[in-house]
């Protein structure tokens, strides 16, 4: 069975894992690159990789609505679970756990995290997701860190990564790290929701190929991705 992944902008991806239906990273409603609203999308699970609203995003009312389990980092589920989400599934960096649509294994990302409301939020994470089809990598908010060169010895079929500056890796932190991750696919995301993270993703990806041999995929919001 298929897996496909479609982009909604900054780093919120509707993924269809065979029968289940998954968001990562659900920023929906404020976020203006999203081709869907928070009411629109359906979920069996949720996977969140940090506190921040522009990643935990519209979690909370899509999982009250949907009935969906939310995955992340002990202190997300905690504080969800405290505001009426009744499905969470913690994990902590380093873990990995076999769900119905795959293994998920919760990957280190050098980031902060703390919750709309300012509490605690852990730490932030990325994710890899093993299906029969292939391995993705979704690194979500984080700098450049040299064990990503482990993560790629996983066997990454495609990865998508950060380029947005400011707030995580730039283009060129970005660079390195398709360096070390050496997937088969990349795709670039985080970037061009604010002007702050505005970049050429095409100009990114040209290079990507040029310099590392990847495949470079540069999807607009809605586009989508096959495994």
């Amino acid at each position: 069975m298929s897996t496909e992944l479609t982009w909604l902008g900054h780093n919120a991806w509707s993924i269809r894992a065979g029968d289940y239906r998954l968001l990562l990273d659900p920023f929906l409603n404020d976020n203006p690159l999203s081709p869907v609203k928070a009411d629109e999308v359906a979920a069996d699970f949720i996977l969140v990789s940090h506190g921040h609203g522009d990643h935990l995003g519209d979690a909370v009312a899509i999982a009250q609505r949907t009935g969906a389990t939310v995955v992340g980092i002990f202190e997300v589920c905690e504080w969800l679970a405290a505001r009426g989400v009744k499905s969470v599934h913690a994990m902590n960096l380093g873990g990995g756990y076999n769900f119905p649509f795959g293994r998920l294994t919760m990957t280190l990302a050098l980031h902060s995290s703390a919750m709309p409301d300012g509490s605690y939020g852990g730490s932030p994470c990325g994710f890899v997701l093993q299906r029969a089809e292939g391995t993705v990598y979704f690194a979500c908010d984080t700098a450049l860190f040299s064990d990503m060169k482990l993560i790629g010895a996983m066997g990454l079929d495609l990865a998508a990564v950060p380029i947005g500056d400011n707030y995580t890796m730039g283009p060129a932190a970005a660079l390195e790290a398709v360096r070390l991750l050496q997937p088969k696919r990349v795709v670039p995301v985080h970037c061009g929701t604010w002007p702050v993270i505005a970049q050429d993703a095409d100009a990114w990806a040209r290079q990507v190929q040029a310099e590392t041999g990847v495949q470079a995929v540069v999807l607009k919001p809605g586009g989508k991705i096959v495994l």
